[in-house]
This record gives C-alpha cells, structure tokens and sequence, in this order.
C-alpha cells in the first residue's frame, strides 16, 4: 500500500502533530488538506508544503462548529475530488482539579475534544458509507487508557474518544463499510497544548516533566502514516507513543 494520491483532512493542523504529519504525508505522495482556526499559520505550512512539490490546501476550520466541519469536507471535496482519510487532532487540555470548578473550560474541552471529533464524524461518515472503505485517526492521550489527578474532564473526553474509534469499527464491520479507525494515545509530545494548561503550578510540572523527557511531534506523525500505509482489509487501530524516557 502506499499513501500516494490518498486524500487526508486534518484538524489542528496549524501546529504540532496536526502540521508535522501534514509535512510527513505530503512528501509521501498524499494531498493534505489543513484545518485548524490559525489562518496565518496555515497559510505559511502549505505554502512551504507546496513549494516542496507537495500538494496541500487549507481551510480555516472551528472545529466546534458542526457547519464549520462540513464546510471543511466539501471544501476537500471540491479541491481534490475525493476523501480517504480524516485524522481529528484539534485538542486541548486546560488541566485542574474538578474541586477547582472550572466549569468553562470543561465545556470548552467536551467541545473541542469530543464533540469536534463527532461532528468530524457525521460529515464524514456518508462519505464513506457510500464508498465503502474510508478511514478515521484520531488523537486521544495516555490520559484516554489511564487516570491522573488533575485531569479528570481531559481525561474523560479521551476515554470518550477510545470507545467512540472502537465502535465505529465494531459496527463498520458488522455494516460491511470497510471504514478503518486509528486512535492514538501520545504521552510526552512536545507541542503547543501545554499552554492550554489552566491551572498554574500543573503547568510548571507538566513543563518541567516535558522538557526532561518529551520527544518530537514526528513520533507520531509516523505512526499515523504507519496506520495510513495498511492495507485496506488490515485495521491497526490503537497506538499508545511514549518517549523511551518516559516511565
């Protein structure tokens, strides 16, 4: 197999996982179509993409916005005449504990995390029903497989998303859509979601524990091709991406 001419949508793509596996697909032959609310940032990542001789496209996407996410797929519809692969990468993580009652920022995080993934979902899903194979990524957390202080409404919009990729893929099977799923869990990554950390002594933590251990967002760009790369009846769908450091 190979991710040549394969359509991939990605969230969050401004930064991070989201812009280092659009960088990765792209050399490799996929047309990549960024989304994330950065526009600037965009902008800059697929015009380097293209003048490598890749061949990218962008869409300013809120991935809270259900009209905004469909938006995004018609877009790569009308631009590439196709869709393969949707990878939900948006996310954020305003860690604090749930006695801190940050009730706010608990619904932008079920917004964004889970919901965005959802209504990345149902604009997909037609799609490929209708055409029989498809497949959807999607970026959860080791705080998705196990618990942590500090990060219960993170964490519960990760288990969240870990059941939603596993049904998905029950009932594809049981549907007979071919539609594959790949949730990954990335541990220590250095990008820019530590900054969406409310609570201020768990952000020093956090940015003290990443700096001593925490490993490139290229890790996990290459796993998402590795998942990408499978053949159509082969479904690897989970992945858990700690640095070697880490314990």
């Amino acid at each position: 197999m190979s991710i040549e001419n394969k359509v991939v949508v990605i969230t969050g793509a401004s930064s991070g996982i989201g812009e280092a596996t659009a960088e990765l697909l792209a050399k490799g032959g996929a047309k990549v179509v960024l989304a994330a609310r950065r526009a600037d940032k965009l902008k800059e990542i697929v015009n380097q993409i293209n003048r490598d001789g890749g061949q990218a496209s962008y869409k300013v996407t809120d991935v809270t916005k259900q009209e905004d996410m469909q938006d995004l797929i018609d877009f790569t519809l009308s631009e590439f005449g196709g869709l393969d692969v949707l990878f939900n990468n948006a996310g954020i993580m305003p860690t604090s504990p749930v006695s801190a009652l940050e009730v706010e920022n608990w619904k932008k995080t079920v917004d964004i995390n889970l919901m965005g993934v959802l209504y990345g979902v149902a604009a997909v899903m037609p799609i490929f029903t209708k055409q029989k194979h498809g497949q959807i990524i999607t970026t959860s957390s080791v705080a998705g497989l196990k618990s942590f202080a500090g990060s219960g409404i993170y964490g519960a919009t990760k288990f969240a998303v870990k059941n939603l990729m596993e049904v998905i893929r029950m009932e594809s099977a049981q549907e007979g859509t071919n539609i594959r799923t790949a949730t990954l869990y990335p541990a220590a990554i250095n990008t820019e979601l530590l900054s969406t950390i409310t609570d201020e002594s768990a952000k020093q933590r956090m940015e003290a524990h990443y700096k001593q251990v925490g490993i490139s967002p290229d890790a996990v760009a290459r796993v998402v091709e590795f998942a990408i790369n499978q053949p159509e009846d082969v479904n690897v769908n989970e992945f858990t991406i700690y640095p070697t450091k880490q314990v």
